[in-house]
């Protein structure tokens, strides 16, 4: 399926074994292997009763779906998935991740607890954080998990103890909502009237001084700060009475406060609007068959005892990934080729089937790989279309050599008779012979001018019949010596100029080759620059929204009066400024790499190809150099 439509209700995506271990369940697994095309993660987290379960199910645009507890249980165990088609992005499917409550006293594992919050930050490109009542220092408290990131997460394998990873993680990390239900206070700071998320960042204020209590104090706030580039706050007053509140899946929409269903349209307005694409390391958006690799690359690293790392993580699903991508892209192509070519055919047209197959099957493998950096996976595709391509070519001349001669024989069956019954070993039967020769030439042609074999065919045979037609002349009295030798250079002259035309045939058929051969080259490097332009504008964007926030944050420690930190993040600022310049700066000779690589694939399968770099190529090249 191309997108996550047809599920009904939500699946479990990650759950405990029986030794208390998570792992992917392999139905949910199944569903996002479904899905091709590039999925928005939304992850809720908070502590259990909380009403998580409620806005997810807002957000799916259903009334009900992810379970509803009524009792002080947890309901929601592992982590559950919902996917629905995106209800404003054409072409994305919305992953709806609702976690498993967070503090439950039952379950006796705070590190269980600090797994489900990693993963949710991991898997999601928005993460919701769910709480009750306001936003105080109780509630930042029982945030810790997120001050607890650094230690179970890692963006790269090896870090310098001097390197600052903050940009790292804001690059990486989803967007913050904080979404604060039963909130009954106004949202007013003294006499002025605040936003919601003007109280959310006053709420992370830092407080001054070195005291491990005030240390303390800070360490969460300063986290949120630090890891999450976008945050945004919602506060949701009481959606129903207390007892109403116990069965708020029957609830109708006229049972709910006004208030609440107005902030909880806003909210779910908001989602849809600004919740990007889930990317990777390196600005890539991923699928929904790469995010359930991913599930299962975290987990299995959680599961064996190691901190999951987004750069070992990106590896281990760039090989999964790729060695699919080139599975399905040649599965795409031999069924557009064998839909679409009826054998024999003209070369030509065969060759425009061939470009058309061959399109759709990079977009196919473009749309599946990453960080396929040396082009290793691309060129063993191009390889493999290319062996394709070659046997189909090579069937197509079997099967028009077939048919041309299968015409030949029923073209020529009245001269063979002819000859067999001796028609034309008499006097002027030299002429006879070959004017019916002439004749029957013209009408095989006739049939057969679509075919890539004729000339060769035709060529074969009238070579084949050199000899009859001298024992005919030498048998026609009617002609003088003169006029024999005449017809003698005549019928070798007719044999040399067949056999050019037959050379000229093959000569067509390898012109055909190169240029098949270029558009090739042309199509994959072309997909490539795009695929990278669009990785780049990513990237960009994500640098800018980092320094953006870093910009904001020391105005605001300049602010509050911590200029030691303000100048801390000035030198982050200064290190992202110096990052953005280099991958700027790079990117030509990443091209000229790409260029050359396909290039020298190309010229492997098809030896004396020399590629010409044009379009799209020729077009970003002098634009950055």
């Amino acid at each position: 399926m191309a997108c996550g439509g047809s599920m009904s209700a939500p699946v479990c995506l990650i759950e405990n074994d029986e030794n208390g271990k998570l792992y992917v369940k392999k139905q949910a697994k199944d569903i996002l292997d479904g899905i091709k095309e590039p999925v928005v993660v939304v992850s809720v987290v908070g502590l259990y009763r909380t009403g998580k379960s409620y806005i997810m199910n807002r957000l799916a645009g259903q009334q009900s779906g992810f379970a509803l507890g009524n009792t002080i249980e947890s309901k929601t165990k592992g982590i559950w998935m919902w996917c629905v088609p995106h209800p404003n992005k054409k072409g994305h499917t919305l992953v709806l991740l609702d976690t498993e409550g967070l503090g439950d006293v039952d379950k006796g594992d705070e590190k269980h607890d600090t797994w489900i919050f990693c993963l949710a930050v991991l898997l999601s490109s928005t993460l919701v954080y769910n709480s009750l009542g306001t936003i105080d220092n109780t509630a930042l408290e029982k945030l810790h998990y997120v001050t607890e990131l650094t230690e179970n997460i890692r963006v790269k394998a090896e870090v310098s103890q001097d390197e600052d990873e903050s940009a790292d993680f804001m690059r990486v990390f989803p967007s913050f909502v904080w979404a604060v239900r039963d909130f009954t206070l106004e949202l007013k700071k003294g006499d002025d009237q605040i936003t919601s998320d003007e109280y959310l960042e006053s709420a992370l204020k830092l407080k001054t001084g070195s005291s491990p209590q005030t240390e303390r104090y800070n360490l969460p706030r300063r986290c949120l700060r630090n890891f999450f580039a976008v945050r945004k706050c919602f506060v949701f007053p009481r959606p129903a009475s207390t007892k109403n509140m116990r069965r708020m899946e029957e609830l109708e929409e006229n049972d709910l406060d006004s208030e609440f269903l107005e902030q909880a349209k806003t909210f779910c307005c908001y989602i849809y609007d600004n919740a990007e694409p889930k990317v990777i390391s390196g600005g890539r958006t991923i699928t929904g068959t790469a995010l359930g690799n991913l599930a299962e690359v975290y987990v299995e690293a959680i599961r064996s005892g190691k901190v999951p790392c987004l750069e070992n993580a990106v590896v281990s699903l760039a090989k999964i990934q790729n060695v699919g991508a080139v599975e399905q892209a040649l599965e795409s192509y031999m069924t557009e080729m064998l839909s679409m070519a009826q054998l024999p055919m003209d070369p030509e047209d065969l060759s425009n089937i061939h470009k058309v197959a061959e399109k759709k099957a990079t977009e196919v493998f473009i749309a599946m790989s990453f960080n396929d950096n040396d082009q290793i996976y691309q060129k063993e595709l191009m390889g493999k279309i290319h062996n394709e391509y070659q046997d189909m070519c090579q069937q197509n001349h079997e099967a028009s050599l077939m048919q041309c001669e299968e015409v030949l024989r029923e073209v020529f069956d009245t001269l063979e008779k002819g000859i067999s019954d001796g028609l034309y070993l008499k006097a002027g039967g030299y002429r006879q012979y070959r004017n019916k020769l002439a004749q029957l030439t013209k009408e095989y042609r006739a049939r057969t001018q679509s075919q890539i074999m004729c000339e060769e065919v035709l060529s074969t045979h009238l070579k084949a019949k050199e000899e009859v037609g001298n024992m005919i002349l030498q048998a026609d009295q009617s002609l003088s010596a003169a006029e024999q030798e005449k017809e003698v250079q005549r019928l070798k002259s007719e044999v040399l100029e067949q056999r050019q035309r037959g050379l000229e045939e093959q000569n067509r058929l390898q012109e055909q080759a190169f240029q098949d051969m270029q558009r090739t080259y042309d199509e994959h490097v072309n997909q490539i620059i795009q695929q990278m332009e669009r990785e780049q504008e990513r990237m960009r964007r994500d640098n800018e929204r980092v320094l953006e926030a870093k910009l904001k944050e020391k105005e605001t420690l300049i602010e509050q009066g911590f200029q030691k930190e303000a100048a801390r993040m000035q030198s982050e600022i200064d290190s992202l400024k110096a990052d953005m310049n280099k991958q700027e700066t790079s990117q030509p000779s990443m091209l000229s790499q790409v260029v050359d690589g396909i290039g020298t694939a190309a010229t492997l399968f098809l030896p004396g190809f020399i590629p010409k770099v044009a379009g799209v190529a020729l077009s970003w090249l002098s634009k950055r150099i």
